[in-house]
């Protein structure tokens, strides 16, 4: 089933993949990542002005890994805002993806999560090291094969 913003892409000519809706009604779509810093501009024209979420996850142990943005379209008039979920999934071989940090600048602490929990690059970031971890930490926690350190460092504890 397509959605309507789904339905604008295609009528446009932008590559994408329906992936239907969510429990909420919320369109969600698939990106490459290759595409996905020209359609970040084209939906911020479009009136998508508000960056919601940006999370990650990782879909398998060994296989893809995915950065999910929710983005909200809120106009002056609107009844309800229109939402959107989009999904760019990045194999382990290439963990890159174009940061859009300089288009909604609300995802500069939620990419560098992504990147200090799951290793996702985000490119032309300002400022992507580690967030939560200290930058001498080894792996990335989040993965489904990440291999938990038999020992854990305490400093500062009080």
């Amino acid at each position: 089933m397509q959605g309507r913003l789904s339905a604008w892409l295609v009528k446009h000519g932008l590559v994408h993949r329906s992936l239907g809706f969510d429990y909420q009604g919320v369109e969600t779509l698939q990106i490459k990542s290759e595409d996905w810093q020209s359609i970040t501009v084209i939906l911020y024209v479009y009136s998508y002005n508000y960056l919601r979420s940006q999370c990650a996850y990782d879909v398998a142990p060994g296989g893809l890994l995915a950065s999910v943005y929710h983005l909200t379209r809120i106009e002056y008039g609107m009844d309800q805002p229109e939402e959107v979920c989009i999904k760019v999934f990045v194999p382990r071989g290439n963990l890159r993806i174009p940061s859009i940090f300089w288009v909604w600048k609300s995802a500069d602490f939620q990419e560098r999560e992504s990147y200090d929990m799951l290793g996702i690059s985000y490119d032309n970031h300002p400022r992507l090291k580690r967030i939560l971890m200290p930058e001498s930490w080894i792996g990335w926690p989040l993965r489904k094969d990440y291999i938990v350190p038999n020992f854990y460092e305490i400093q500062d504890a009080y």
